[in-house]
């Protein structure tokens, strides 16, 4: 397995959990944490025996965004440099999100700026009540420019444009009401309610949530006509996988499906 600095990387089953693990700066971004996480989701993805990946934060906060010393040392470079680091980025967030894997995110304390766009680049996130968002690069002089499509995706251009132009801090409990979280819950009850979604995506077709988390990429944006042939044919390969008639057989032979056992 792969060691990693800036990360915990351990497998629980079919769950991969991967820890950010830079606590004495609340689990700030800096070039090497961009990269080793882009590196364990694109293991994640590739690793046939991996079902879920658990996403969470040691220590005080699940990440306070960019190291702030680290931004600073990205300012100094050449503009083409800057740009390539801004892709890294992006490329990172990206690999989060295209993961065929089901990614859950485990979210408490801060999830400032860059932690705002790792929960809109997540699948299901979960948080405390008392958890702190913000997109408060405005605050700096800069803007949330790599995780606004993360972010608009998940919660519409609409609230988009205010948190973007105020950089207001809100709490988990907001964040359930715009769509960033599934749900904001009490700290005791963090941990169950993370437990219990993983619980029931491990009760699905490892093949049929990887195929579900593509047709929501192909769809969106289509209009309903055009989005026929496009799901039609989803569909009809889907039916006759392996996975499908397993899951048939064993719906109609009241038995638990080959990917329980």
């Amino acid at each position: 397995m792969t060691s990693y600095q800036t990360l915990e990387v351990a497998r629980s089953g079919a769950v991969l959990q991967i820890r950010l693990n830079r606590p004495e700066v609340r689990n700030a971004f800096n070039g090497v944490l961009v990269e080793e996480l882009q590196t364990a989701f694109g293991a994640a993805d590739a690793a046939d025996d991996v079902r879920v990946v658990l996403l969470s934060g040691n220590g005080k906060s699940f990440s306070a965004g960019a190291d702030l010393s680290w931004m600073q040392e990205q300012a100094q470079l050449a503009e083409a440099e800057n740009q390539r680091s801004a892709e890294r980025m992006a490329r990172m967030f990206l690999a989060i999100a295209r993961c065929r894997k089901p990614v859950v995110a485990s979210i408490h304390g801060h999830a400032l700026g860059g932690g705002t766009g790792l929960t809109a680049a997540v699948d299901l996130a979960f948080c405390t009540e008392d958890c702190l968002f913000g997109l408060t690069e405005v605050k700096l002089g800069i803007v949330p420019a790599v995780i606004s499509p993360f972010v608009m995706q998940k919660i519409g251009a609409g609230r988009a444009r205010t948190l973007f132009l105020t950089g207001e801090r809100f709490d988990g409990r907001e964040a359930e009401r715009i769509g960033l979280v599934q749900r904001a819950v009490a700290a005791e009850d963090l941990d169950g309610v993370v437990q219990a979604a993983v619980h029931e995506l491990l009760g699905a077709g490892p093949c049929a949530v990887a195929s579900a988390k593509s047709l929501i990429a192909a769809v969106d944006g289509l209009s309903l006509e055009a989005a026929i042939p496009v799901t039609s044919q989803w569909i009809a390969k889907l039916r006759s996988t392996p996975e499908a008639r397993e899951g048939f057989a064993a719906f109609l032979g009241k038995r638990k499906p080959g990917w329980l056992l």
